[in-house]
C-alpha cells in the first residue's frame, strides 16, 4: 500500500503540529495560562462515572447549560468532541464532495483545509486586507462559490484581530451557503454572534472550552445555529461522540463565569505590556483581540523559535507562511510567563548579536 491507495482529496495531508514538549514552557498552543478551570476541576475530583453506560447521545445536559447561558434553546445547539468535530460535521452536512467549495480567508486556521479535503470539498483562500480585514467580495464568491461553505475566524488565528461586524453582517448578507462564524478566541474579545443566530438562515457560530475556559484537555466544542441548521447538523454528527466526563466537567464550567471573566481581565491587562515589550525588542506586532500577538521577527524567525525552545520555551512559528513571513506567535502569560518568555527572547537576540 502507498499514498496512491488514498483517497485522493486527502493524499497531500500531513500531521498537524506535534512539537518534542518534554519539561518546555508552553506558550504556543494559546491555551489559558491561569491553568485548569477550577469547576472543572472539582468536578472531576468528586466524579462517580458509570463507565459501562452511554453518554447522552446529544449532550442535552450542557447543550441546556449553554442555552441558559446565551437565552437561546436547547436545540439551537450541536455539541461534540472540539470544536474541530463541529466544524468537521459541519463540512459533512454542507459540503458536496468534489463540487462545493469551502471559502476560508488567508492567513487562517491551518485546519480549515483540512476538514475541507476530509469532505472531499474543493477549497478557496480569499486573501485579507493589508491590515489583515475581510474582503466582503473576495469571501462572498460569486456562482458555485457563493453557495459554499465559509469559514470567518473572529478572532483570526493568527492575526488575532476581530473582523468588523459590518462586514460580517454583509457577507451573511449576500452568500447563499453557510457561514461559520468560528469564535474559538471570541471570550477574549468580548463580542459574540451566539444570541443573534436566529436572525439569520444560514449562521453558524462555534466555539470551544479550548482556551478561556481552560478545558482543551477533554476536548469540548459546540455551535449554535438557527433551529432549522442546527437540526440538520445534530441529524448529521457522530452520536455519544462527547464522552460523559468531559461533558459533565463542561456543565460544571458554564456555570462558573467568575474565571472567565478573571482570565479575560488577565489577558486585556498583559497583552499591551507584552506588544509593548516586544516593540522595545525589534519586532513588529500586530493589533490582537485574542490571547496572543502575532509579531514579526527582528531574526530569523526560524533561529529564533529555535533558540527559544533551546532556551525551554515554546512559541508558534508562522514565518514560513504567505502572509506571515518571518513571524512568530507568542500566547500572552501571566506577568511572570511573559517575563521568562521575553528574557528568552532578549538571550536569543543577544546570541544573534554576538
Amino acid at each position: 500500500m502507498d499514498r496512491s491507495d488514498m483517497r485522493e482529496s486527502v493524499r497531500g495531508l500531513q500531521r498537524y503540529y506535534n512539537p518534542p514538549v518534554g519539561g518546555a514552557l508552553r506558550m504556543d498552543t494559546n491555551t489559558n495560562v491561569l491553568g485548569s478551570n477550577p469547576a472543572a476541576e472539582a468536578y472531576l475530583r468528586g466524579l462517580r462515572v458509570d463507565l459501562n453506560g452511554y453518554p447522552n447521545t446529544y449532550s442535552d445536559g450542557l447543550r441546556d447549560a449553554l442555552a441558559g447561558l446565551y437565552g437561546l434553546q436547547r436545540e439551537n445547539f450541536v455539541a461534540g468532541n472540539g470544536s474541530d468535530e463541529v466544524l468537521n460535521t459541519i463540512l459533512t452536512a454542507f459540503a458536496e464532495p468534489g463540487r462545493t467549495v469551502c471559502t476560508i480567508p488567508c492567513p487562517s486556521y491551518s485546519l480549515y483545509s483540512y476538514f475541507a479535503a476530509l469532505a472531499s470539498g474543493s477549497l478557496r483562500e480569499a486573501e485579507l486586507t493589508e491590515d489583515f480585514q475581510l474582503d466582503v467580495d473576495a469571501m462572498a464568491g460569486k456562482g458555485e462559490e457563493g453557495r459554499g461553505v465559509l469559514i470567518v475566524p473572529s478572532p483570526n488565528n493568527p492575526t488575532g484581530n476581530c473582523f468588523r461586524r459590518r462586514d460580517v453582517e454583509e457577507i451573511l448578507a449576500r452568500h447563499e451557503g453557510i457561514v461559520v462564524l468560528d469564535e474559538a478566541y471570541s471570550e477574549y474579545a468580548g463580542q459574540t454572534m451566539v444570541d443573534r443566530v436566529d436572525e439569520f438562515d444560514n449562521l453558524v457560530v462555534c466555539k470551544t472550552f479550548s482556551k478561556a475556559y481552560a478545558m482543551a484537555a477533554l476536548r469540548v466544542g459546540y455551535c449554535a445555529s438557527n433551529l432549522k441548521v442546527a437540526g440538520m447538523l445534530n441529524d448529521v454528527k457522530v452520536p455519544y461522540s462527547l464522552n460523559a466526563v468531559s461533558e459533565g466537567a463542561a456543565i460544571a464550567a458554564v456555570g462558573d463565569q467568575d474565571f472567565i471573566r478573571r482570565s479575560v481581565g488577565m489577558v486585556s491587562e498583559q497583552r499591551p505590556r507584552l506588544s509593548r515589550k516586544l516593540k522595545e525588542l525589534g519586532f513588529e506586532p500586530y493589533p490582537s483581540d485574542a490571547n496572543f500577538i502575532l509579531a514579526r521577527s527582528p531574526i530569523d524567525h526560524a533561529r529564533l523559535v529555535e533558540g527559544m525552545r533551546e532556551r525551554g520555551v515554546l512559541i508558534r512559528d508562522f514565518g514560513a507562511n504567505r502572509r506571515t513571513e518571518n513571524c512568530v506567535r507568542p500566547t500572552v502569560g501571566t506577568e511572570e510567563l511573559n517575563r521568562v518568555m521575553t528574557d528568552a527572547i532578549e538571550d536569543v537576540l543577544a546570541e544573534e548579536r554576538r
